[in-house]
């Protein structure tokens, strides 16, 4: 191969120290209510009488216990609590002088809800272990109670011991694949001589795991690995490596079944990982193991996505903590790899067919360049030699005018010589670049025809839409077909054939587990008196808005349309503005026919100049008046155009917008211009819909004192982005009692990282001194502003965080909450419920009997509203699956839903219930949603800031959004997003 030489290339924690953890709250039943479909529920009383906030029911006496947390220095934010009492007819509107809320000095220790909190030391935590979840209260009650299967294997726990032995290699080696080849070679030589008949569990880097010990302590092995890629014919590569095992530890079993019988709260997590690993080895040797799935092409015949690339499928696989015990947790999955195709055929599909027979243009050239980096390829012009290589470049010059030094002598030769001659292998396509493989240094070069995609290799950068869509529709099964498919694959990796399952004596069912489960009741929604439906008991997670009123429909008197689309015609853009008026009207806000200006068409390309020109125009005609609403019509596909657009409206025109894309335009449905209509009703700040019992006073632990209920979430750049930053978002309710509009706010922190950095910060002001800030004290003072109350309870929903980051985000983010409520006022802190919110898990919920229709929704998943809190839950911690939604297409994913602090007393009714109840509040569609709601406004939030980061700046990253950073870009070395305007900021912009 020829070988060209190359240039060398010039905050703090608190800490919690629980004694002893509460016992089982007994369950609360809550009052019926008439659910008969005919009518809402009689409105009762017991749960609206007055109260006092300076004198606190009983139940809420001594509540909070040694809070920790600075006093504030600023005196104007003061927040005081309300003596109004909450009832429909007499909602809050001002804040009355009261006493602060009862407190007591941090010395103190008191149980407090579920958690038993002590002393609260403000410094680094010594170890996680100082702070332990919520136990489960007890288990719920309500609803119609039926049965269902879960994607979970009973696991039989073994009863020998398991032990852990260090592996060191020397050479050392980073290939996995390497280290278990050398392992496996080990195995084979002295399982019956030095191992003493031991099948061992190998984790591919530095842990050897047996059932039962090993002859010795210590004990260093040669193995020898010859290179089977040297082909067949003359002498192969052998190499020799070094082999140290090392007893390490034994794990502890009898702690681990202590555990899943619910006696100790701490589980074993070492055992776990060994059994783990012992129940995938088989699956890493048959199958492609990607994280912790494993993928084949025969598992199902692959499905081509395009540009090269095809979708596989496969199956995850976890064992779990469960209270039936140990559970093998299995689910199908898919994802995109290389197809394993000649690289000269990639770049025909990747450029087209005609692209191969004709010179490559500078742009060609880069897009093969970014497909195949990092690519690994083997060689096809050698015979049985199928050497393998992973793709640096692509060489700037056609491989015709490629030439290298043969010898010391510098004497040159060109690449289609050296093919010709060395390896008989005459290159046809002289006129495209050659692959560059090996290292800036010594870089060799490989014809795009002499080269085949090695199989199996995942593609990990981002999909196109149309790639997107077709991997979707690959992946898309009926909730049966999956079931079946679940099954089929437990079949077919035979757990009891499996000789490590069978080594270590796991044993695993080869049945879904049954669990009982309960459907929880649909809660009445309330609409505007004037319509002649006033109130709507959805059926199946679904109504309309048919005979329905907006319960606060807002004005829009001054708004504007502009058509960036070429296809859409000035008196279409106007008829379709003309229903979409007309619908705001009917829905029940009040909506000015006429625009200020007339529709303004511009180009695409041209956003900025269209935007501003229009937003001119109206402050002209308007005089001094502003611009309340502008709609956009967008091409289909408009790429970067409704990022920029929202970004100039929010950050720099402080306009709240509203995007319609070409297609609804032509084709205008009563169904889309209702959804569209709910939307730019929020928007402008009022309300769709409203639960009956929040505003009647009788939803749990909300209704009773001033609730505010948060929601956040993180979102990460996608794969390949190494520097863009991570954009984190907390919405919090700015209404009480009916808990329904959410304003929010956006931040952005470095990159990757999970906590949320700016929910409480402070800095120096050189005129004020020590200056407290954040997004949880902003929204705190924002709820105070809107309902004239301070909220004397806290329910976070956080989204987005695994279970091995639980005990640090719970740490740091509830600290900071703890941290922002004491430098509002002195002694504030209002107790905290902190729920994560979890979708991306693999456990599944399928019917009992799918020909009992009943049982169902329409298309064959479990009905909307069912809740499992027993079975596949956690054996003591205070966990729910919660199915909120109506499927539509595919297999319904249910919402894990993790209490980790509860300071309220929850009972799981109680929790589950509001979770369910706020899913049908949800602003944008007549639906119970998948997610509770403030969870989904954090994540579209954050979705929504993506896009006020310039295109010069994606790469440097960006800071807090929502106010004024004068405080540089120093302090996390994440550069500032523009500050929203304030009018964006009260509203549901992100809707």
């Amino acid at each position: 191969m020829p070988i060209r030489q190359m240039k060398e290339s010039s905050e703090q924690h608190f800490v919690i120290k629980p004694q002893c953890q509460s016992s089982m709250n007994p369950v609360q039943k809550n009052p019926k209510t008439a659910q008969n479909g005919k009518g809402p529920p009689a409105q009762e009383t017991q749960n609206t009488k007055p109260y006092n906030q300076s004198s606190p029911p009983s139940r809420n006496r001594g509540r909070r216990r040694g809070r920790g947390g600075r006093k504030s220095d600023q005196g104007d934010t003061l927040m005081r609590p309300s003596s109004r009492p909450c009832t429909a007819a007499n909602k809050p509107v001002s804040a009355e002088p009261a006493g602060p809320v009862e407190s007591t000095p941090t010395s103190s220790c008191a149980k407090n809800g579920n958690n038993k909190l002590c002393k609260v030391d403000m410094g680094f935590p010594s170890s996680s272990k100082s702070l332990s979840f919520a136990p489960r209260p007890g288990f719920g009650q309500l609803g119609t109670k039926c049965m269902v299967k879960a994607n979970h294997f009973f696991a039989e726990l073994p009863d020998k011991d398991l032990n852990q032995y260090d592996v060191t290699i020397t050479p050392e080696v980073a290939s996995k694949n390497v280290n278990r080849a050398i392992m496996a070679e080990l195995v084979k030589l002295y399982k019956e001589s030095d191992l003493g008949m031991r099948l061992p569990a190998f984790d591919g880097r530095k842990s050897l795991y047996t059932a039962g010990e090993l002859p010795f302590a210590w004990k260093e092995f040669t193995i020898k690995l010859i290179d089977e890629e040297d082909g067949v014919n003359g002498p192969k590569r052998e190499r020799e490596y070094k082999v140290v095992l090392k007893f390490v530890a034994r794990a502890n079993l009898h702690h681990l079944g202590q555990f899943l019988a619910g006696k100790r709260a701490d589980g074993p997590q070492e055992a776990l990982q060994i059994l783990d690993i012992v129940l995938r080895e088989l699956s890493v040797k048959r199958y492609c193991p990607v994280g912790r799935s494993f993928f084949s092409p025969v598992i199902r015949r692959p499905q081509r996505l395009g540009d090269g690339l095809e979708a596989w499928c496969g199956f995850y696989q976890s064992i779990r903590p469960t209270q039936m015990g140990l559970s093998l947790n299995i689910d199908m999955a898919s994802a995109a790899f290389i197809e394993a195709l000649p690289v000269i055929e990639f770049v025909a599909q990747l450029l087209g067919k005609d692209a191969i027979s004709r010179p490559l243009s500078d742009s060609d050239r880069v897009k093969i360049k970014k497909a195949l980096r990092g690519v690994k390829v083997e060689v096809t012009h050698r015979g049985s030699v199928r050497r393998k290589y992973r793709v640096s470049g692509l060489t700037t010059q056609p491989t015709r005018e490629l030439v290298f030094p043969v010898d010391d002598n510098s004497t040159m030769k060109s690449v289609v010589e050296y093919f010709q001659e060395m390896y008989g292998f005459k290159i046809q396509y002289t006129h495209l670049p050659c692959l560059q493989v090996g290292n800036q240094k010594k870089a060799n070069y490989l014809p795009m025809e002499a080269c085949k995609i090695v199989e199996g290799q995942r593609y990990t950068k981002r999909l196109s839409e149309k790639q997107i869509t077709a991997l979707l529709k690959f992946t898309c099964q009926r909730p049966r077909e999956r079931e079946n498919d679940i099954l089929q694959t437990v079949q077919q990796n035979a757990y009891d054939q499996d000789p490590y399952a069978k080594e270590f004596g796991i044993k695993i069912s080869e049945n879904l587990a049954s669990v009982e489960a309960r459907v929880l009741p649909a809660p009445w929604l309330k609409y505007h008196e004037n319509g002649k439906e006033k109130d709507c008991l959805p059926q199946v997670g679904q109504w309309n808005m048919m005979n329905k009123k907006m319960i606060n429909g807002m004005t829009v008197s001054r708004w504007a349309c502009i058509n960036f689309s070429r296809s859409v015609q000035e008196s279409v853009a106007r008829g379709f503005c003309n229903e979409l008026a007309q619908m705001c009207q009917v829905s029940g806000m009040e909506f000015n026919s006429e625009p200020v200006i007339p529709i303004y068409c511009a180009r695409p390309d041209q956003v900025e100049k269209a935007l501003k020109h229009v937003y001119h125009a109206c402050m002209n005609r308007l005089r001094g008046k502003e611009l309340e609403l502008l709609l956009a019509i967008l091409p289909d596909n408009n790429g970067s155009l409704y990022g920029d657009l929202k970004r100039i409206c929010e950050t720099e025109l402080g306009l709240i917008s509203q995007c319609c894309l070409t297609k609804h335009v032509f084709k205008i449905s009563k169904q889309y211009l209702a959804n569209v209509s709910l939307k730019i009703n929020v928007k402008m700040g009022g309300r769709n819909t409203v639960l009956l019992d929040a505003i009647s006073c009788r939803i749990p632990l909300v209704s009773d004192i001033p609730t505010i209920i948060f929601g956040a979430d993180v979102t990460h750049p996608e794969n390949g982005e190494d520097s863009s930053p991570s954009i984190a978002a907390v919405v919090a309710s700015q209404d009480w009692p009916e808990v329904t509009k959410y304003a929010g706010l956006v931040c952005a922190q470095a990159h990757r990282q999970e906590l949320i950095q700016d929910l409480y910060k402070t800095w120096h002001d050189p005129a004020r001194g020590t200056v407290s800030g954040g997004m949880i004290r902003d929204l705190l003072v924002s709820f105070r502003k809107a309902t004239g109350q301070k909220p004397q309870r806290i329910i976070f929903y956080r989204d987005g965080v695994s279970e091995g980051q639980f005990y640090q985000v719970l740490l740091f983010e509830l600290d900071a909450i703890r941290k922002a409520c004491a430098s509002l006022e002195p002694n504030y802190q209002p107790p905290v419920t902190f729920i994560v919110v979890q979708k991306r898990h693999h456990t599944r919920l399928f019917a009992n009997n799918h020909r009992d229709r009943s049982s169902m929704d329409k298309s064959g998943n479990i009905l909307p509203g069912t809740v499992v809190d027993t079975k596949i839950c956690h054996p003591t911690e205070f966990d729910f699956y919660l199915c909120s939604h109506a499927g539509i297409q595919g297999t319904s994913r249910p919402a894990h839903y993790h209490v980790l602090w509860d300071e309220n007393n929850f009972t799981a009714d109680g929790i589950q219930s509001l979770t369910n109840n706020l899913c049908y509040t949800y602003a944008r569609c007549t639906r119970s949603v998948s997610v509770v709601p403030p969870a989904y406004y954090a994540h579209l939030a954050a979705f929504r800031a993506r896009f006020y980061m310039e295109p010069d700046l994606q790469e440097n990253g960006c800071a807090a959004a929502g106010r004024k950073s004068s405080r540089a870009a120093g302090e996390s070395g994440v550069r500032p997003l523009p500050a929203l305007k304030e009018n964006v900021k009260r509203v549901m912009f992100y809707c």
